[in-house]
């Protein structure tokens, strides 16, 4: 079955995913997880609530309590199950209106992965064999708004009135973000925070730039401070400064790890190993501790926890925190963005600007039949390079250049991204890797 992935499970309904492999799954979790009671919450696809009945039943028939949390963003749903033994997340993220899926969590909110869980799951479904339960459990609903909200605006001190423009995509941050920013001093804009399933205005995936050009346009006529747009369950973002220039995820976390470090210096920030040279120059002058960390929540949550790490950021616009359960947060990464730009009283893109000291290529997808090929022949022509990690992939590190090839855990891409201290030698490099990916 291809819905279970490296991270979640995941697929188009009704062909790939439907009522009958959500029964199944409710039970398989209960059974591999031998838990009394599981917290479940949903995203607003038109599927997830049906998907969302049948799990219920499946969890029920188990023998298991449903804790219902109703409609929630992922990051509000990790907040609901910091406590708990147990959870499950009805949703497809960023992915198009067709797919829905589901998020694992054990206790803490600590993510169940595909070699912590899934598989195990995947198997139990697939045999369809379960003992009934001696007595089924019950669905109970459960109201977590308010605490959510609080627990958010601990992160929103010293922010001063500045103008702010959202794009929701008529998606999950529209039901979230608005009550956190309601109690703050300032001028929110809010673009398609109508909550739709069908995403009629745009796909809720703000890493592809037609995504987010709305949202440019308004921050530049509004003349606004900064602009958001949160992913389709909230749980990742991407920033555009008042110029209306769209901000990437690893410039981001050197910024938000500046913030975090004077208050707490001296602790361990992750970052993942796509990140500019700039991110590790940026913690270490913050006095922090920069340790490098592949692509993956799953992953990034696990190697937090064992460094006691204070924070985490991704390229793709996943930031992690210690004061959050460990979890990645949209509005907790927004608050830190807007009491930075009040704190030092400059715009975003003045704040930015230095970070922007080398040329990256961005991440570049490649079609390849075999990866396992390419990447070796990749490492044997760099072999001369002065760093060689395998991480994730292969990352290849030489004085004036870098790059990192690694494989698709759901797709047959290889995804390179490049950073030279030139643009001459960027493209030349990106020339030379992509004519040999390409053979």
């Amino acid at each position: 079955m291809t819905i279970f992935k490296a991270y979640d499970i995941r697929g188009i309904y009704p062909s790939e995913l439907n009522e009958e492999t959500a029964y199944k799954i409710g039970r398989a979790f209960v059974a591999f997880m031998k838990c009394k009671e599981v917290v479940v919450g949903r995203d607003i696809r038109l599927s997830s609530d049906s998907l969302f009945e049948a799990l219920a039943r499946g969890i029920n028939d188990q023998g298991a309590d449903v804790i219902d949390v109703g409609l929630t963003s992922t990051p509000m749903f990790y907040f609901a199950t910091h406590d708990a033994k147990a959870g499950i997340m009805v949703t497809a993220s960023h992915n198009p209106k067709e797919y829905n899926g589901f998020k694992l969590c054990r206790e803490n909110s600590i993510p169940i992965g595909g070699d912590t869980g899934i598989k195990d799951i995947q198997k139990l479904v697939e045999k369809n064999v379960f003992e009934d339960a001696e007595e089924k459990g019950t669905i109970t609903k459960k109201e977590i708004m308010e605490d959510f909200v609080k627990h958010n605006l601990k992160f929103a001190k010293g922010i001063k009135k500045l103008k702010v423009v959202a794009d929701f995509a008529n998606a999950m941050g529209a039901l979230t973000f608005p009550k956190v920013f309601e109690k703050i001093d300032g001028e929110f804009i809010y673009l398609y925070d109508e909550l739709d399933g069908t995403f009629p205005n745009h796909p809720a995936d703000p890493l592809k730039p037609e995504n987010v050009r709305e949202l440019q346009k308004k921050v530049v006529k509004e003349k606004a401070d900064l602009g958001i747009a949160p992913d389709g369950d909230a749980d990742r973002c991407i920033f555009i400064d008042e110029k209306g220039n769209y901000i990437s995820g690893d410039l981001i976390t050197a910024l938000i790890a500046k913030e975090l470090l004077k208050e707490k210096p001296n602790q361990k920030i992750l970052y993942d190993l796509r990140s500019s040279w700039a991110v590790k120059e940026e913690i270490e002058a913050a006095g922090g501790i920069p340790v490098m960390c592949r692509v993956g929540h799953a992953f990034i949550k696990k190697q937090m926890r064992e460094e006691d790490a204070l924070f985490a950021g991704e390229l793709s616009g996943h930031f992690y925190y210690k004061d959050s359960f460990f979890t990645e947060s949209s509005i907790i990464s927004s608050l830190l963005i807007m009491k930075m730009i009040s704190e030092e009283n400059k715009p975003l893109s003045e704040l930015v600007a230095p970070l922007k000291r080398y040329f990256a290529s961005g991440e570049i997808n490649f079609k390849v039949k075999d990866k396992t090929a390419r990447m070796k022949e990749l490492e044997e022509y760099f072999k001369d390079a002065k760093q060689i990690s395998h991480l994730d992939g292969i990352r290849m590190e030489y004085d004036d250049w870098w790059f990192n090839v690694r494989p698709s855990n759901t797709e047959p891409f290889l995804r390179l991204n490049l950073e030279a201290k030139t643009k001459e030698k960027m493209e030349e490099m990106k020339e030379k890797i992509s004519e040999i990916i390409g053979r």
